[in-house]
Order: structure tokens, then sequence, then C-alpha cells
């Protein structure tokens, strides 16, 4: 299904300028997810612009930003507090473009972790919940668990979509850190799915049905918000 899309652009900060996005509201929208995209590649990825049309198809509206240094081009991110008033202005924005729409937030990899972790030293004013595309509890090799501190000054919802073979979220890692999080959090595993959610062959799963799992798990999660 075709959504209609608009360019648009907004101030991440006073110091990094002005970022692009990328909204996409579908026709029969119930809420909006302001989307960040993970720290390699930018908004306009395959599994961002895929991403976005099939939470279209839920029902989900999104608004798909770049962070500062993907906007300049550079490989290097930018530092935190930048990136949090990324966060920060992209719901802004969000709330100015559909102020009807209901607010989760959240992102690829990184984008979600930036998002929770701006949301981990102040609440984010309107935003409901929190999704994870791949949360990145720790790099690869490295099995800790000390990204998931800020997680528990996080006072809204958590969806953690999360596949078996991600290299950067052990799961018998996670699995423990989401039960001690209670009720704010909920996992949801898709078994032989990487970082990205790419499917081997012999799965007998695509990458396209992964992701419609995915999309519809968020639509059903977001619901659950309003109850």
């Amino acid at each position: 299904m075709k959504h209609k899309s608009k360019k648009i652009s907004f101030v991440a900060s006073k110091s990094a300028g002005k970022v692009s996005g990328i909204f996409v509201r579908p026709d029969r929208a119930d809420s909006l997810l302001v989307f960040a995209h993970g720290a390699g590649a930018g908004m306009q990825h395959r599994f961002m612009e895929a991403a976005a049309l099939g939470l279209a198809d839920n029902g989900i509206a999104t608004l798909r930003y770049q962070f500062p240094y993907m906007e300049k081009r550079s490989g290097r991110p930018d530092p935190k507090p930048i990136l949090y008033s990324t966060v920060r202005a992209a719901i802004a924005k969000a709330k100015e473009l559909a102020p009807d729409l209901p607010l989760i937030a959240g992102g690829k990899s990184m984008g979600g972790r930036m998002t929770s972790m701006a949301a981990s030293e102040e609440s984010l004013e309107g935003v409901r919940g929190i999704v994870f595309f791949g949360f990145p509890l720790h790099p690869p090799g490295k099995n800790t668990t000390d990204r998931s501190e800020h997680l528990f000054q996080v006072t809204i919802p958590m969806l953690f979509l999360q596949g078996t073979r991600d290299t950067l979220a052990d799961l018998t890692l996670l699995r423990p850190v989401c039960q001690k999080l209670g009720k704010n959090a909920t996992l949801h595993v898709v078994e032989g799915a990487d970082h990205s959610f790419y499917m081997l062959k012999k799965s007998g799963r695509t990458d396209a049905e992964v992701l419609g799992e995915l999309c519809a798990n968020t639509r059903e999660w977001a619901k659950e918000l309003d109850r």
C-alpha cells in the first residue's frame, strides 16, 4: 500500500542547526512514532523506509529524522547531549505535525537507545511509550548489561523487539533485564533474526514477513497503552 510522505526540517539544537525528516501519515492513523535511525545508516536506509511503510499499513504514522552527524555525512555520532536534544526536538516537531495523534518514540538500535537515555534524564513530554527495533545491549562479543542501567530510570512502557541471532543483545542477559523492569517492559523475540532482522534462508521466513510481524506487534503494543 502506498502512503503519502512529506519532507520536513527542524532545528536539532542551537549548536547543531537544522536536520531533515520524513513524515508519513496513513489515512487512518491512530498513533505517531518518532522514529530515529541507527548509528551507521540514516533515515533513508532500506530498513527505516520499509518499517515506516509497514507501520503505516498498521495505522501508525512515523516521523523519521536525521541526527546532525548523519545530516552532515560524518561517520562519528554526535556527543550525547546533541543526540538527546535532537530526540526532544523531533518529538516537538511531531506534535506540531500531528497534534491529534498519541505519540510513541524510539528507533533502530542506537536511535532507540538514545531515545530511552534522553527519557531517563528527563521525561519526554507527551510520549506514552518507547519501542526498540533491536536494543543494542552491548558491543559484539562484550556481553555486559551496562547499557541497560538507564532503563530503570525510564517511567513509561518500553517494547523490545529482538532477534535470537542479535550479536548486540544476548537474550540470556536481556531477558533478566526485562524481568527486572517489570510491567514497563515487553519483550518480543523473533526466532532466527539478527540485529537488522535479516533471516537465513533455511529459516523458511523472509525479511519482509518478519518486518510485518514487528510492525503488527508494535501496533498491538501501542493499542494496549490506551487501556
